[in-house]
C-alpha cells in the first residue's frame, strides 16, 4: 500500500468560490475548486476530449466542460451527461489553515 502525500498547491485565500484554478502537481493538471464551503481536487482533462476542465463552469457541485458540456460530479468525478461516459480521477484535499494541501499519489 502506498503512502499519501499530500503537497501545498496554494493558499486557501487564492481561491474564489466556484472559480476553478488550475495547477501542476508531478505532471498531473489539477482544477482545483471551491464550492459549497469545500474545496474539490479533480483531473483537469475531460474525459471525452483533451481540453482542460479549469476553463468550465462550476455549478451544484460539479465543473462543466465547456467544450462539449458534460458535467462532471466534483465529489466522484463522474460525468452526468454525454458526450463524456468516463469518469475523470478525483484527488483527496486537505486544509491546513490557510493551506491546500492535495495527493495525487491516491486517486479515488
Amino acid at each position: 500500500m502506498s503512502e499519501t502525500t499530500f503537497v501545498r498547491v496554494c493558499g486557501l485565500s487564492e481561491l474564489e468560490d466556484d472559480t476553478p484554478k488550475r495547477v501542476e502537481l508531478d505532471g498531473t493538471p489539477v482544477a482545483l475548486v471551491r464550492t459549497e464551503g469545500e474545496v474539490f481536487a479533480i483531473n483537469d482533462i475531460c474525459s471525452h476530449a483533451n481540453v482542460s476542465l479549469s476553463e468550465g463552469e462550476v455549478e451544484d457541485c460539479a465543473i462543466e466542460c465547456w467544450l462539449h458540456g458534460s458535467s462532471f460530479d466534483l465529489r466522484t468525478g463522474k460525468p452526468s451527461g454525454l458526450p463524456a461516459t468516463r469518469p475523470v480521477p478525483v484527488y483527496p484535499v486537505k486544509i491546513e489553515g490557510d493551506d491546500v494541501l492535495v495527493s495525487v499519489t491516491q486517486e479515488s
